[in-house]
């Protein structure tokens, strides 16, 4: 397979791609990503350069390949390492419980990957604000695929790059409507479009810096921030405060109760560093947290609205 550009490494330490990955694909179908039956993972972005795509693939446990196409293929193929988690040191991580050494025992290839991409990863955040996750993936699809432009290179099927943010701020009040995005949402998109580059500028400041740059705007709080710190900072503590879930799938797996959102805090001091690391742990194992006997989140179509 003939590429643009192309790049081999070896990671500091032990990953598993498809793991590491997981996490940024939107629903099935997602149209910037994909596996293909090699295992290969594929996935557009859109650079400072232009749009790429590009392929990775784990040849040992200990060797990683990645294959890049479109103008801006040597900026996203020289950033593979650190989306593969490159920059995840997971040396000082201590499990503290058995529940959770076990899953670290068992999933020691799992890191977190840094995209380096900041409204990559807000949009799709924005769109799961309040909504049922097949509802915000779905809107992500079609949004994507209109509004988006053709994945450059050889995709096992076709694939889209997102929108520049002014193609976002541009996507008509109907569009949004068609997609089943709420006027809320459209309009927290649109304005946060308009200071996109002032938001990629998080990616080189602290946590805490970062956040205060993100909630800045209408429209995005704290949970939304942790959403887009775990993607495109790569942040292992971004705990997803505010979740529909999380409290009690946390309060259930490690402690046997429902919380709140304060007593997961209080709860997950000793992980202080690694929070998310210990959310995406215990996913990897298949831990299960609450029982589903409680309300769950209703569908709202809001193309009937």
């Amino acid at each position: 397979m003939i590429a643009d550009h192309a790049l081999t490494w070896s990671p500091a330490h032990p990953t598993d791609l498809l793991q590491t990955l997981a996490g940024l694909g939107r629903g099935g179908g997602d149209p910037t990503l994909h596996i293909d039956a090699a295992g290969a993972v594929w996935r557009t972005t859109l650079t400072d350069d232009g749009p790429a795509t590009i392929r990775i693939e784990q040849r040992s446990p200990g060797e990683l390949r990645c294959l890049g196409w479109g103008p801006g293929a040597a900026t996203a193929v020289e950033a593979a390492p650190e989306l593969a988690g490159g920059l995840d040191d997971p040396s000082e991580f201590e499990p503290r419980i058995r529940l959770i050494d076990d899953a670290h025992r068992s999933n020691p290839g799992l890191r977190i990957p840094r995209t380096g991409r900041v409204f990559e990863a807000l949009v799709p955040a924005i769109l799961e604000q309040k909504v049922i996750t097949l509802q915000a993936h779905a809107s992500w699809r079609r949004l994507v695929k209109r509004h988006g432009s053709a994945a450059p290179g050889p995709t096992p099927r076709p694939m889209h790059v997102v929108p520049s943010p002014s193609g976002w701020a541009s996507i008509p009040s109907w569009e949004w409507h068609q997609a089943g995005v709420d006027p809320r949402r459209a309009r927290t998109i649109v304005n946060a479009a308009r200071y996109a580059a002032r938001l990629e500028e998080a990616v080189r400041m602290s946590p805490a810096d970062a956040a205060a740059r993100l909630t800045l705007l209408p429209g995005i709080g704290v949970w939304t921030a942790a959403e887009v710190a775990q993607r495109a900072f790569g942040d292992a503590d971004a705990l997803s405060v505010g979740d529909y879930h999380l409290s009690n799938y946390l309060g259930h797996a490690l402690w046997g109760r429902d919380m709140t959102d304060d007593e997961m805090l209080e709860a997950m001091t000793p992980w202080a560093g690694h929070r998310y690391r210990v959310v995406r742990l215990l996913g990897a194992a298949g831990v299960r947290g609450r029982p589903r006997r409680g309300p769950r989140m209703s569908f709202v179509d809001h193309r009937a609205i």
